[in-house]
């Protein structure tokens, strides 16, 4: 077994693409980070980690890391976690912490804090979706579905502080992705007579799209605003070519999760995410 660490991205997508797409939904995170390296500017630290895992027939997981967030990990065979791990404290003195398959992560993130010190705190437990076709909302509220502008950038820059003080999520350059979101035509709201849920593509792959930044403050839920938004933006996805959505839900909120399921997201797998203090 060994570990391939790559300087540049496009190296790395060569490499590690083919695998990565093999599970395009459950890699959808490694796919969409480092194809939007290539395609737009970004706020990341140097430096940037990208490796592969790999045996004799061929790669079999993969790691990245665009600094401030934290290490990303695909699936990999467990023994390559010393590997990971020895190579990994060549670059940086330390780790804020790990998310990825929840075996993976965890073996992970015990052996980093048992070999380099720090607590261990799960931060929380999420479960991938997927959609193929949208099941709409029987009874959706008034309302319409609008691209956010820059003259909604202030009302959306606080429902992202919003987003992270209920996900307990790290909030990590939230502005410049934010900004970069309606630039690019990618954060979306339901308005009813004023904007009352967004989401956003945050990412995509080959062949699907991933849905994040899904919220709705407190005053305006329960009136099925964020179902309504979320189906809408899965329905532009698929009309726009996509095969597939996905998106992340917190497991400890079963009010997200059936929100989903009920729009049509399916289980994949489970995530965790772990922060090192």
């Amino acid at each position: 077994m060994q570990l391939h660490r790559f300087s540049q991205v496009q190296p790395f997508l060569d490499r590690a693409e083919p695998w990565l797409l093999s599970a395009e939904i459950e890699n959808n995170v490694v796919l969409g980070v480092t194809r939007g390296l290539l395609s737009r500017d970004h706020e990341f630290k140097d430096p940037i980690y990208l490796a592969t895992v790999e045996t004799k027939g061929g790669v079999s997981g993969c790691a990245i890391r665009t600094p401030p967030f934290e290490l990303a990990l695909t699936q990999m065979p467990e023994a390559a976690i010393p590997l990971l791990l020895r190579d990994l404290v060549d670059v940086y003195p330390s780790l804020s912490g790990v998310l990825g398959p929840e075996l993976i992560a965890t073996r992970f993130a015990k052996l980093w804090t048992k070999e380099f010190g720090g607590t261990l705190k799960l931060q929380c437990q999420e479960r991938l979706y997927s959609l193929e076709r949208v099941v709409h909302p029987s009874s959706p509220p008034p309302g319409l579905f609008r691209h956010a502008t820059q003259k909604d950038l202030e009302l959306v820059m606080d429902w992202n502080v919003g987003f992270y003080e209920d996900t307990g999520i790290p909030d990590r350059a939230s502005k410049h992705r934010t900004a970069q979101l309606v630039k690019d035509g990618s954060l979306f709201l339901w308005e009813d007579g004023e904007p009352r849920s967004m989401a956003a593509k945050v990412a995509e792959s080959p062949t699907g799209a991933r849905i994040g930044y899904v919220y709705t403050p407190p005053t305006f839920r329960k009136c099925g605003y964020a179902s309504i938004c979320v189906a809408e933006l899965s329905q532009l996805l698929l009309n726009q070519g996509r095969n597939f959505c996905c998106l992340f839900a917190d497991l400890a909120n079963p009010t997200s999760n059936s929100i989903y399921e009920r729009l049509g997201y399916k289980p994949v797998s489970d995530v965790a995410y772990f922060l090192f203090v």
